[in-house]
């Protein structure tokens, strides 16, 4: 079975131009098929300040009215996804740039109101998965074109919905891991998962489900890591070879966290 890399690179990473170009120059040196998913709320978070828009996050997840869906379509699937797309076409990658919505590759419902931590929450125009289109991805990668994935989604009814980068990738890998032997990398801008936030070599080196459910009870975990983790668990259990946590200018393989059963 062929290998296929798939890097996840947070909004933070794409915000700091010297980690975001060694991530770049690394992710084009990467052998065989790959396919990139970027994030980009900070971007997204400043460009909606500059237009006197307010941001909201309940459990690092980003509530998104029709102001901000206009925002986060603006900047992810625009701005952020063509300059990358640009910028690995100057490293020799043949990079095309994709929205959930392009030749229907993800699918998504819209969230309804959930109850956190007893209130109930309307998340606006946010999209939870329903399918990737695995199929479509590998004919453009067999083709020889890198997909470049912002975390956009549509409902089939002419609606783009903001949907989490990470779940993004997760979907993605899991709807490629029946044709390729799949690795993950979730990147960003810490050495992998800590158990101190504020000190960077106390990465955990692996995290299994049951270690996962202890540190989130203990609060080793907590905040916007949590959806991260949920999401490399999700695709380890859809068959995803290797899942990892780590720093956005470590993506070898070599570094970081591993996320198994």
């Amino acid at each position: 079975m062929e290998k296929l890399t798939i890097v996840k690179v947070g909004g933070a990473v794409v915000e700091d131009e010297a980690q975001l170009t060694q991530l770049l120059k690394d992710f084009s040196s990467i052998e065989g098929r790959k396919l990139l998913v970027h994030g980009g709320g900070r971007k997204a978070t400043k460009t909606a300040e500059r237009l006197g828009i307010a941001t909201q996050m309940v459990n690092g997840r980003r509530v998104t009215d029709a102001e901000m869906l206009e925002v986060v379509t603006m900047v992810y699937g625009g701005l952020v996804n063509k300059n990358l797309v640009a910028r690995l076409q100057a490293n020799g990658v043949n990079a095309i740039g994709l929205t959930g919505a392009d030749a229907d590759v993800i699918r998504s419902h819209q969230r309804p109101p959930v109850m956190v931590n007893g209130e109930t929450v309307d998340y606006g125009f946010v999209g939870d998965v329903d399918c990737a289109d695995g199929a479509m991805l590998s004919r453009l990668i067999e083709a020889g074109i890198t997909p470049v994935m912002a975390p956009l989604t549509h409902d089939g009814e002419g609606h783009i919905l903001n949907t989490n980068a990470d779940t993004i990738a997760s979907e993605t890998a899991k709807a490629m891991a029946a044709n390729y032997d799949v690795t993950l990398i979730f990147s960003f801008e810490k050495a992998g998962v800590l158990r101190n936030p504020d000190d960077d070599s106390s990465v955990i080196p692996q995290i299994t489900r049951a270690d996962f459910e202890q540190y989130k009870a203990d609060g080793t975990i907590s905040g916007g890591m949590l959806p991260k983790i949920e999401n490399a668990l999700s695709a380890v259990d859809a068959g995803v070879s290797r899942v990892i946590i780590t720093l956005a200018t470590a993506i070898d393989g070599q570094h970081g966290t591993v996320i198994c059963l």
